[in-house]
């Protein structure tokens, strides 16, 4: 299994899933065109990932915005590594959050998938 990399547009997040440190990253605009067809090898990344896993899983989601069809691929990310976590029980997921800290609409949306999913959740703020 190898790392997945996705360069970031003006319209979609750069991202890196590192097998081997366990570090998954989403960071930037999630305004795909299509987003299911964007989200789609992210999710195949985590199937596979479930099956050997790294001893700690760190999850780190740092977006500007995301749009309605967006929300719904991120919380099948989100679902995906919730199967990690009860497949592999004693191998820690934990999501950051990361909000900038005048950005309530963000710091919300993370606590309503922190609301939804049985991972460890943190919310972090970003100073200016």
């Amino acid at each position: 299994m190898e790392t997945l990399t996705i360069l970031g547009t003006p319209k979609t997040p750069t991202v890196e899933m590192n097998v081997d440190s366990g570090i998954i990253e989403i960071k930037g605009r999630s305004i795909p065109e299509n987003s299911i067809d964007f989200y789609r090898p992210i999710v195949e990344w985590i199937d596979q990932y479930a099956d050997s896993a790294a001893p700690e899983t760190k999850v780190n989601i740092q977006l500007e915005y995301f749009n309605t069809s967006s929300s719904k691929c991120i919380l099948d990310v989100f679902k995906k590594l919730e199967q990690v976590f009860k497949k592999n029980g004693d191998k820690g997921v934990v999501i950051n959050w990361f909000y900038e800290e005048d950005d309530e609409d963000m710091l919300e949306a993370g606590e309503d998938y922190q609301s939804i999913l049985k991972i460890p959740f943190k919310m972090i703020e970003l100073e200016e």
